[in-house]
């Protein structure tokens, strides 16, 4: 009979044949290695970010547009704010100036006075309004720009290739997208709107001080001065601090989580010792890390009320030593004070905000890390190729892939899988058989070599296009918190509820879903816990019928599975694969005597491949797994027998 796939010719023959050494692979260049390694620390926070605070605050800006959009307008209200506020010692100055002539109660001028008064009530409501309107305009554009940046850090997250979702980075990228997201709302609830409130406040009062006296006016400024060269000195150690914090929130969520997610198997085993240790650990360091950090922020309330009494005494000695020769009458000189105060307000809050701030941009800049991360996977879009319709063709050259960290999980794989062949992939664990199928579903691009569907290379195919022929049923099923309806039309959601019963009656499944309590409205609770391993595997393959590919990759889930919950599976399984290209991760050798072909992975390599009783005759590898894997089954049986 005519195979329904083949290898490189002369490469790998029927019962394993001659394969080349690790030195005839081409591996990635030491500059490429680092370079992975490198993104991934960063993303991971484990080294420090040379990147200073005014380059995040230009590079979050430039991906929030949202933040951008109208912000001149709304510095404008808030100098026109300021200005409000600096016109009341003003005002006061030409009371004490004009409205009191003489130290004896009739020498006031009282219609001046109350005319002033009013005065100072209007501008004082303006004020207010205009305050209102700016602190609206900048909390409504930072609650855009953040739901916007949810999103795209969201999506960011998921077109990152297998290789960024390992099982230890999950929890850091759930902290990027929930945690540092939020603490960048709780600064621009405040900490953002007082920078801009602050900055335009300090303009105003400046220029208003230097009209008065611009002797007494860079007196005042100088005298701050010292807090700034402070606040300077301090920023980049605040920074690295809140920034160890942020990765310390990461490592801590992501203890939780597995702790959580693994809640059964530490029960089973009795370790919930060990578990809650692991989590401690992390609750220690990010407890540490926090400490350190508000030490730092600490030293800037007292440094404030010192500089402020500094800045006072001095413009008041000032004053004094000019005398009445400065040209500075009493009402000038007491607005003067009044703005030196106001002057000194925004300092005094700069050095409260800054440890928020300091906290928002270590949180950003991570965030901003996902968004930078490189996308290996990219969607070509609109000049991308739609694939054709009909079972395909999928050919792999040469393919070899590795991850980020450890030895090459695929190396120099040549092999086509025929049109409509039933095909299963075996081979120990590690051997690469589930990365060799994120590769046909192009999760990941291999490093070397290129994978073809239909004679078309995978990386030149729109993602819709992709997904819609080339369907994977994961090991792991997942199922989301809704019913077994909404997880079928997951995949489809456009099918009816009509569409999603002949589904599972075409599988065979149908009288399974008669057993469930309300049907197809059954909840499924959690990632499917309501539902048993193979249940959550026959809604999955449901599922994956819905969708209609014309290519299915299976990575069998039947090695926690009951015989009965297996035997249905495989019949569901036949029925789905029919007049499909179907390829499946063989977990039990049983999926590969049904196949067309086998495929036997060893290291990364292809060293077998052939019909099922041809493999066992060449008395090769898969005879040796097939002969294990019929030891563990009669064992098997012969214990539940007893």
């Amino acid at each position: 009979m005519t195979p329904p796939l083949h290898g490189s010719e002369g490469a790998v023959g029927a019962a394993g044949g001659p394969v080349t050494g690790d030195e005839d692979l081409p591996h990635p260049t030491v500059e490429e290695v680092d370079e992975v390694d490198e993104v991934d620390r960063l993303l991971d926070g484990e080294v420090e970010h040379p990147e200073g605070a005014l380059s995040v605050v230009r590079r979050g800006l430039a991906v929030s547009p949202e933040l951008r959009k109208g912000l001149g307008t709304t510095v404008g209200l808030a100098l026109l704010g300021a200005g409000g506020r600096v016109l009341v010692p003003v005002l006061t100055q030409q009371v004490i100036d004009r409205g009191i002539r003489g130290g004896q109660p009739g020498d006031v001028d009282m219609p001046l006075v109350l005319g002033l008064a009013a005065v100072s009530l209007v501008v004082l409501s303006l004020t207010t309004l205009t305050n209102w309107l700016t602190r609206t305009r900048l909390a409504r554009a930072a609650e855009t720009a953040l739901a916007g940046l949810r999103r795209r850090v969201f999506d960011q997250v998921h077109r990152l290739s297998i290789a960024r979702h390992t099982e230890n980075r999950r929890g850091v990228l759930v902290s990027r997208v929930t945690s540092d997201v939020e603490q960048l709302s709780q600064f621009f609830a405040w900490g953002g709107i007082a920078w801009i409130v602050s900055l335009s406040m300090m303009v105003a009062v400046a220029i208003t001080m230097a009209i008065y006296d611009w002797r007494l006016a860079l007196i005042a400024i100088f005298s701050s001065v010292p807090l700034f060269v402070l606040l300077k000195a301090l920023q980049r150690r605040i920074l690295a601090a809140w920034d160890l914090v942020r990765t310390r929130v990461g490592d801590m969520l992501g203890s939780i989580g597995e702790a959580v997610a693994g809640a059964a198997v530490i029960r089973a085993y009795g370790v919930q010792d060990r578990a809650t240790e692991r989590v401690a650990v992390t609750v220690d360091d990010h407890q540490r890390a926090f400490v350190k950090a508000g030490k730092l922020g600490a030293v800037l309330f007292p440094a404030n009320e010192v500089f402020a009494v500094v800045t006072v005494s001095a413009v008041v000695l000032a004053g004094l030593a000019l005398g009445p020769g400065s040209g500075l009458t009493a009402g000038q000189l007491v607005a003067f004070l009044f703005l030196v105060q106001l002057f000194l307000e925004p300092v005094a809050e700069f050095t409260e905000v800054l440890d928020q701030t300091q906290t928002a941009v270590a949180g950003w800049r991570k965030v901003l890390d996902v968004l930078d991360t490189p996308i290996e996977v990219a969607d070509p879009g609109a000049d991308g190729v739609d694939l054709p319709a009909g079972p395909p063709e999928l050919r792999v050259e040469g393919v070899s892939y590795r991850y980020p960290v450890g030895s090459y999980a695929l190396r120099d794989v040549d092999v086509v899988f025929r049109s409509g062949a039933s095909v299963a992939v075996v081979g120990a664990t590690g051997s690469g058989k589930s990365t060799l199928a994120k590769l046909l579903v192009r999760l990941a691009d291999p490093q070397h070599g290129r994978i073809t569907v239909h004679g078309i290379d995978l990386r030149t195919v729109r993602s819709a296009s992709l997904r819609s022929n080339l369907v994977l049923v994961p090991q792991e099923s997942f199922l989301f918190d809704t019913t077994i309806l909404e997880n079928v039309r997951f995949a489809n959601p456009e099918a009816s509820e009509a569409d999603v019963r002949l589904a599972f009656y075409e599988l065979g499944l149908d009288d399974w879903l008669d057993t469930m309590p309300h049907g197809l409205a059954t909840e499924v609770g959690q990632r499917g816990d309501s539902l048993s391993v193979g249940e959550r595997q026959l809604v999955a393959l449901a599922r994956a019928y819905v969708a209609n590919p014309t290519c299915l990759l299976l990575d069998e889930a039947t090695s926690a599975v009951d015989p009965g919950t297996e035997t249905r599976i495989a019949r569901a399984l036949e029925s789905l694969s029919r007049g499909r290209t179907s390829i499946t991760i063989a977990h039990r050798l049983s999926t590969a005597e049904r196949a067309d072909w086998v495929l036997v992975l060893d290291g990364g390599r292809l060293v077998e491949q052939g019909h099922h009783d041809d493999l066992l005759v060449a008395g090769g590898v898969y005879a040796a797994l097939h002969a294990s894997w019929l030891d563990v089954t009669r064992s098997a049986g012969s214990t539940a027998v007893t």
